[in-house]
């Protein structure tokens, strides 16, 4: 496993610390070679300690004792609160001149086979990530934690560069329900198309662009198919942002110009831009030390947590439940699911990842825990195939004095769902804004808003009267003759008459004036 004794024996004495924390009480983790032999011996009924680990039974029964207690390890805690007691610098160590640049590029350009070379540009795109906000590169910092040991797991299966991790917070700053404008999603940013081509699901209710983990073996595949038809890593990355066709073209108006920085001037603008960035983040982290940067370390690392199949219908807030895993981790930790649903499929397999503790919980009881799953599910009553289908979304129009629980309880959801389901880190909302909104009230659609004429500005009174206002929310598929057909004695024309229409153009959330 490792090549040299001396890194083993650091390796066995971490992990004896992580499985016997009262040694660590003791004068600094006073635990000798001779002391650490007896331990392993009497605890792990190991017969000899085997510093290369030529036993592999002996290697799982280290391994299985080390995944055990990496979720509730203290020397974890221990470095938590060093961190934490650490002095904080409010600002990065902006004091950088050009030639530290190159030199530390230079150390950077010698420990990958990417093209790392000095650049004016470069060295501008450095300095405004310097001079962002602190607080937001530590986030950054900090989350990567999580993700880049699963990135450089999936990178080293595929012979991917391991350095091409810092990719993804060009493309989505490890958000991963981040969505493009035009529709690219996740942490690598798939388009639905090219999702598809590398087997990444969407259906109402997963979007495997979105999970870490299945999204990353497709960046994987689809970056070393890149790199098969330029034979350059600079230029895969490239054509990752811009698609080959735009490299293809970048060459042959160069005169056949095959180094990234020759062929810059002739690449789209937004490209010129992405590789730079691309390597001012990989030296923002390379070197984050020196310019004080201090992130926090992860709640739970990712190889603290676990995946197990899923074998029938369940919801996250149920295992969260169950599990007693906090409802907003989980669904950090699973994001791919848009409704906070497992389906089940019998031709398709779901998983749920948990930290480890909980996963063990949930594998030990999953025939228990599906039976209250269904139970709680039959006692609310819900039909979750019908709420739950794409074509039962509305879109809802943010209005004044509109709040995400109003709009919650208009159509019987939750705040956190509706957080969700819009990629809403917190509950604020301005006028004008569009929210995708699967309502669970069956009769939603019909329940019509009565406002009184002498209504106050604020809303209705508590008393209504006969001579009453009433308002229908358009959903998907709605037409202004399929909506002047539900209401007696209504035409189209009342409709466009009514709502001040120039034409029959209506689009799902629009608030229609049925009667005045």
């Amino acid at each position: 496993m490792f090549k040299h004794k001396s890194i083993q024996f650091k390796v066995i004495l971490i992990l004896a610390v992580l499985l016997f924390p009262e040694a660590k009480a003791q004068n600094n983790y006073p635990l000798t070679k001779s002391k650490l032999d007896k331990v392993i011996v009497n605890e792990l009924k190991l017969d000899t300690v085997v510093w290369y680990f030529e036993d592999f039974k002996k290697t799982l029964v280290i391994d299985k004792k080390w995944q055990e207690l990496f979720s509730d390890l203290n020397l974890y805690k221990h470095q938590q609160k060093l961190y934490k007691e650490e002095k904080y610098f409010e600002t990065v160590d902006k004091r950088i001149s050009t030639e530290i640049i190159k030199e530390r590029l230079k150390v950077l350009n010698a420990k990958t086979p990417l093209d790392i070379g000095y650049h004016p540009d470069l060295e501008n795109v450095i300095n405004y990530y310097l001079n962002s906000e602190k607080a937001n590169t530590e986030r950054l910092m900090s989350l990567s934690m999580y993700y880049f040991p699963m990135f450089e797991s999936v990178f080293d299966k595929y012979d991917i560069p391991l350095e091409i991790k810092y990719l993804a917070l060009v493309e989505s700053a490890l958000n991963p329900k981040a969505k493009s404008w035009v529709g690219a999603t996740g942490l690598w940013q798939f388009m639905y198309g090219t999702g598809k081509v590398y087997d990444l699901d969407v259906s109402s209710y997963v979007d495997e662009r979105m999970d870490p983990l299945r999204s990353t073996e497709a960046a994987a595949k689809y970056l070393k198919h890149l790199y098969g038809m330029f034979d350059d890593w600079n230029l895969a990355l490239a054509a990752y942002n811009s698609g080959p066709g735009n490299v293809n073209k970048a060459i042959r108006r160069s005169g056949g110009q095959k180094n990234y920085w020759a062929l810059r001037p002739f690449l789209p603008r937004e490209t010129a831009g992405y590789v730079p960035s691309f390597f001012a983040m990989m030296y923002l982290f390379e070197y984050a030390d020196e310019h004080k940067y201090q992130p926090e370390l992860p709640a739970v690392p990712y190889l603290a947590t676990d995946t197990i199949q899923t074998r029938n219908l369940i919801k996250l807030e149920q295992i969260a439940k169950i599990t007693k895993t906090d409802p907003e981790f989980l669904e950090f930790l699973n994001p791919s699911y848009k409704l906070g649903i497992i389906p089940y499929e019998p031709e398709k397999s779901y998983s749920i990842r948990l930290p480890y503790k909980a996963a063990g919980l949930y594998a030990a009881n999953e025939d228990k825990i599906y039976d209250y799953a269904k139970k709680e599910i039959a006692r609310s009553k819900e039909k979750l195939p019908e709420y739950y289908k794409t074509s039962d979304k509305v879109f809802y129009r943010v209005r004044s004095g509109d709040v995400l629980g109003k709009i919650a309880e208009r159509y019987g959801v939750r705040v956190s769902e509706i957080k969700r389901w819009n990629g809403l880190r917190n509950s604020r909302i301005n006028i004008g804004d569009r929210l995708v909104v699967y309502p669970r009230k069956a009769n939603y659609t019909q329940s019509l808003v009565k406002v009184p004429k002498n209504a106050s500005p604020s809303g209705p009174s508590e008393k209504e009267t006969e001579n009453s206002t009433e308002y229908y929310t358009v959903k998907s598929g709605d037409s202004l003759w399929s909506i002047s057909k539900k209401f007696k004695g209504v035409s189209v024309n009342d409709l466009k008459s009514l709502n001040n229409l120039k034409n029959n153009a209506l689009k799902p959330g629009m608030t229609l004036k049925i009667k005045s």
